[in-house]
């Protein structure tokens, strides 16, 4: 597995998605399909977005990331 960050290219929107695709081996419009399927469920996914976004290091800050 890759460290978790938010990739510079191939990225929509924030890039969480991609980098959540990267660092479990799926595709990024796999990943992006679950979480839209995931919207029509009740829950917290766009404040989760959000957070990722701001939290996940872009690639090229990441350097050498814990998670």
């Amino acid at each position: 597995m890759t460290a978790l960050a938010r990739p510079t290219h191939g990225r929509m929107i924030g890039g969480v998605c991609a980098a959540l695709a990267r660092r479990f081996g799926t595709s990024a419009t796999t990943m992006r399909v679950i979480f839209l399927l995931s919207c029509l469920l009740p829950g917290p996914q766009f404040l989760l977005y959000i957070a990722l976004w701001i939290l996940l290091p872009a690639q090229d800050k990441a350097g050498t990331a814990a998670w």
